[in-house]
This record gives C-alpha cells, structure tokens and sequence, in this order.
C-alpha cells in the first residue's frame, strides 16, 4: 500500500494553531477544541473542496493576522468616534468591537428584545472548516431574543474594527425570533482596514410562525472577510435576507439554511460591487426538510477591471419534503475582457412531487441602450453609471423596509459614482 504524503502545513496554518493554544479559554473548553481539530483535520480549504472550488483560502491567506483581544480605552474611542460618523439604519443600534459586545456604546434594546452573551453555538450544520475555526476561536459575541408575538423597531448591529494593521477579529452572534414575533436585524461591518481578516458568524433561529428580516452590508475594506450565516426555520416561519458585498479584497458570504418546519418560506437574495482585483464569493445551501416549504434566491453582481465574482447555490429537497417550491437565479454582468464571473446553480432532490428550477446569466451591458443614452447627451461613463444602478436596484427590491432599501441603493450610488469618475480621469 502507498500512503499518500501529508500535506505540509502554510504559515497561515501554524499561526492558526498557535493562536488556538494561545487562547486558554478556547483551548480548555471541549467544546471549542474539538470544532478546532475539524479545523485541523482540513485545513484552510482550497480548490479540492467543493464548496470552495473558485476560491482558494490556502493558497490566498499567506500569514495569519495576530487575534485581537478585548479592546481597550483606546480601541473604545476609537469605536466611538468612528460609529458618530456612521448615519445609522435603525431604530436602535447594537455595537460589537473587534468581537465583543460593548454595552456602552449600544442603545438600550426596545421592548421584547433581550440581551445575553452569546450561548454556545449548537453543532454545526456544514463541515466547513472555516465556520469550525470561527467555532474554535470567536469569544462569546452576543445573543439577541425576540419575544413571541413580539414586533420591535428595526435593529443595527454594528461590527466595529477599532485598529489599524494587520489584526484577526472573530465573532459570532445570535438571533432568536421566537414564536409569531416579526423582527429587522442590519449588520454592518466597519473600520477594517487592507491588512485586517475577519470571521464572523451568525447563528439565526426563527420559531413558529415568525418572521424575520435580515441585512448584511460589508462597507469596509479588509484584507479577508468570511462570514457565515446559519439559519433553521421552524413551522411557517418566513426569513428575509439580503447581503451587499462593497467591499473587501477578498470576501466570502457562506450560507447554511435548514427548512426543518412545514410550510417554511425563505428569501435569499444580494448584490456585488466588484472592482480593482477583488474576489467575492456568495455560497449557500438550502434544505429543505419538510413539506410545503418555498425558496427564493436571487443574486446579482457588477465586476470590474480584474474582479471576481463567484456564486455557488445549492438546494436540497429531502424525501418527504413534498409540495416543495424552489426557484434561484445568478444574474451579472462584466464590466471589463479580465472581470470574471462563476457561477453554480444546483439542485439536489429526493421527492418526488415539488417544483424548482434555477438559472443564471453572465453579460455585458446592452449597446444599443448605451447607444441610446449618449445619443441624448449622456457621457459613456455616466450612462453605463445609469444602467447599472437600474440593474442593481431589481436586487435591492427584495429589501421591503423602504428606509433601508433607499440606504443601500445610497450606497450602490457612491459605488458608481466614484467609478464614474474614476473613469473620466
């Protein structure tokens, strides 16, 4: 027999491990050391794992950023001076700092919403090794209830990066919406800098009957952001959600969502911003374990100059999960002969009776209505400018609160914009 020989550990690798023995609350919870060796037992994952094809992690991350640690007086000020400047989207604002909740700079949750340090995570849907380090690693974060029959104001959670240089931040929070409550949650990450590498997880459970509205917004620039989104939906229980990727040279959004209830409805849907080299990456899987359950996933992305974009969907209806409704679209469009877009629409069923299909499109932009726009006196740029935004705003529709909606088409505006201008110079 010949053995195949070990693959030999990165650089990234080993400071990973010894970031792990460097944290004693970590290494001495069972809980944490065990997500740790299924960190180990992959590794950083490359092309060889699926899910991971278009993006290779091993090859990307060559050194692993120091972890930061709680922040101090300087890294609070720091926060605080920079959530002044953020105009927030919500009602009401929750604030974490590199990781850790910061009760201090959060408002006081509405009525119905309770507070607590995050519990520890249930065992992991998804073998990533990815999320498993985040389990291994985050610190507590911060855990977010909603009453049943409870329907509070819209809620920011803010993920601050209070320093510069290069520093690791691992989160994790926790969304309950109990039985027939309706809630907002907006995440929003800040302040990360080109040499910054983020995880983040969040840990979305959504009971009976509820209802839950969720966007993501990376508005920063880090040097690394994965950010993985775990969600199980019980009976009728309906989820929202939508993720904007403007920024960040290298950016993964992965998703894990579980229809465990009957009569479950999920709305996935995002918009990419890509320019200069940057790669993202939006992967999600969609199960569906019961009956009568609908999926909606409806993703497009702009890439520019050398950018990367990459989708990749999977729905899996189970035997039994008869009556099934599933439908998922990638659309983008290319902006430049070296933008490049991948795209991976899958379907795995095991039921005999449901209705679902996908599709996905890759383009340029329609000559003959840039044509039209500069007939009338509109500048190249400027009408590409124009065409865009009609493409992204289809996107942005799938947001129903009307506030935020018109925050993120602000943002898809100043993307274009300084593209615009960027061009005519």
């Amino acid at each position: 027999m010949t053995l195949a020989p070990a693959v030999p550990r990165t650089a990234a690798e080993l400071g990973l491990a010894e970031q792990f023995s460097a944290a004693a609350d970590a290494a001495a919870s069972p809980a944490r050391a065990a997500a740790f060796r299924r960190f180990e037992a992959v590794g950083l994952p490359t092309r060889r794992v699926e899910s991971w094809h278009y993006t290779d992690l091993r090859n990307a991350l060559a050194k692993a950023a120091p972890a930061a640690g709680p922040p101090d007086d300087a890294a609070l000020a720091a926060a605080k001076a920079r959530l002044a400047a953020l105009p927030p989207v919500a009602a009401s604002r929750l604030t974490l700092v590199d990781g850790f909740f910061i009760a201090a700079l959060s408002d006081a949750p509405p009525a119905g919403v309770a507070l607590a340090p995050s519990p520890p995570a249930p065992p992991a849907p998804s073998d990533d090794p990815m999320l498993a380090l985040n389990l291994a690693l985050a610190p507590d974060g911060l855990a977010a209830s909603v009453a049943a029959g409870a329907e509070p104001p819209p809620i920011e959670i803010v993920h601050c990066f209070s320093g510069e240089g290069a520093r690791a931040v691992y989160s994790r929070l926790a969304i309950a919406v109990a039985a027939g409550a309706r809630a907002t949650f907006v995440e929003r990450f800040v302040g990360a800098g080109a040499a910054a590498q983020r995880q983040a997880s969040t840990w979305i459970d959504v009971g009976a009957g509820g209802g839950l509205a969720h966007v993501a917004l990376i508005e920063d620039a880090p040097q690394l952001h994965v950010e993985s989104q775990i969600l199980r939906l019980a009976e009728r229980a309906s989820v929202d959600a939508f993720g904007l990727i403007a920024g960040g040279a290298l950016a993964r959004r992965q998703i894990f969502a579980r229809l465990d209830g009957a009569a479950a409805r999920i709305g996935l849907a995002g918009l990419g911003l890509l320019d200069g080299s940057r790669h993202a990456d939006t992967t999600l899987e969609v199960v569906h374990g019961a009956p009568r359950g609908e999926s909606r996933e409806f993703y497009r992305h702009i890439v520019a100059d050398q950018a990367n974009g990459v989708f990749q969907g999977k729905v899996i209806v189970k035997p039994g999960a008869q009556k099934t409704d599933g439908a998922m679209k990638s659309q983008a469009i290319l902006l430049s002969p070296e933008a490049t877009m991948n795209a991976k629409p899958e379907l795995e069923i095991f039921a005999d009776d449901v209705v679902c299909g996908h599709g996905a499109t890759i383009g340029a932009l329609d000559a003959e209505q840039l044509f039209y726009l500069q007939a009338r006196g509109l500048a190249r740029p400027e009408a590409e400018a124009m065409l865009l935004e009609a493409f992204a705003a289809e996107a942005i529709s799938r947001v129903a609160d009307p506030g935020l909606a018109e925050a993120l088409l602000e943002l898809t505006r100043r993307w274009l914009t300084g593209r615009a201008r960027e061009r005519q110079t």
